[in-house]
């Protein structure tokens, strides 16, 4: 897995934002592409000038997140649980990894879509269970976005800042991703909670 994960770096360096795309995609159907690791790599492409924009980087990840969630979500729809019992072993989605989701749904809802974008492997075969419960899109899409933006954005920008020394930086990578949920739900617990006195304050 580990050798098909650096596999993917490669292929991002050699077709550039086409295959970080293609990397994103792959990931979020289940595919063990590791992310926690093309992200910053693509992220070190950029600033040793093999990718051109950091946040053109940053626009063709988080679209390749969505294209392969939005794959994912019709594959869970369309396919349901059947599809995965008999094939989800072939893309390393197994029972016990949808029960995780099952469970991180029951507990939080739609914003467990949030959630598992920040977390290493359930990242990216949240879709499909969402797709089986037939998930408002629109709440699927904004937190997707929402989790994938955020994510995206700090493990390209650690790429980019590390350049040339990744090797240091990796190791540390799948630690901060943790790092960056706990202050994504600080920050959206906040925003909810102005959200909520305003509305009580404008109550008559």
């Amino acid at each position: 897995m580990e050798h098909f994960q650096h596999a993917m770096v490669g292929f991002v360096d050699h077709y550039g934002y086409a295959g970080l795309f293609v990397a994103l995609l792959l990931g979020n159907i289940g595919a063990p592409v590791g992310s926690e690791l093309v992200l910053p790599a693509a992220g070190g492409l950029t600033a040793t000038g093999h990718l051109s924009s950091l946040w053109l980087t940053v626009l063709v990840a988080v679209a390749g997140e969505l294209a392969g969630g939005s794959l994912g979500y019709a594959i869970g729809r369309f396919g349901g649980v059947p599809l995965f019992e008999k094939y989800g072993k072939y893309v390393h989605v197994t029972h016990e990894r949808l029960a995780v989701v099952h469970r991180f749904f029951e507990r939080w809802g739609t914003f467990a879509i949030f959630v598992c974008r920040f977390l290493p492997v359930i990242r990216g075969i949240v879709a499909f269970p969402a797709g089986i419960a037939e998930m408002n899109l629109a709440m699927f899409y904004a937190w997707t976005f929402a989790g994938s933006t955020i994510f995206c954005t700090v493990m390209i920008v650690i790429g980019y800042q590390a350049g040339g020394h990744l090797d240091v930086v990796v190791p540390l990578i799948r630690k901060a991703g943790l790092i960056v949920l706990a202050a994504a739900i600080v920050i959206v617990a906040a925003i909810v909670l102005v959200m909520r006195r305003r509305r009580a304050a404008a109550a008559p």
